[in-house]
């Protein structure tokens, strides 16, 4: 999983400065899809689910496949981030949440 993760990473930062992407837009973007976090405020359950469904490639993909068709760049930058951040998660050893592992209870994962 890690080393599947920096690849992805690689590759998506590789093709995003490749296509004329800024560092400043990366770096501002980068760890956006991290702000799911903040549905763990909600309740434990939200944030599992809103961490899982930001944190899966199938819609940077979409994303990317869309911009690529009609050839709108913007597009096609954000999903490189995004794909970049979820390989940056992977590479780190981060994968999905579990509801399982959470008490009923519990307002944030432990």
């Amino acid at each position: 999983m890690r080393i599947t993760g920096a690849a992805v990473l690689i590759s998506a930062g590789f093709l995003y400065f490749r296509l004329g992407g800024t560092w400043w837009l990366a770096l501002l973007l980068l760890l956006a899809p991290d702000l799911s976090f903040l549905a763990f405020v909600i309740g434990a359950r939200q944030g599992v689910l809103a961490y899982n469904a930001v944190h899966r490639p199938l819609v940077p993909l979409a994303l990317l496949t869309i911009g690529l068709a009609v050839q709108l760049q913007v597009a096609v930058l954000l999903a490189l981030i995004w794909i970049g951040h979820i390989g940056m998660d992977r590479a780190a050893g981060y994968g999905f949440k579990e509801l399982t592992s959470l008490p009923a209870d519990s307002p944030t994962p432990d």
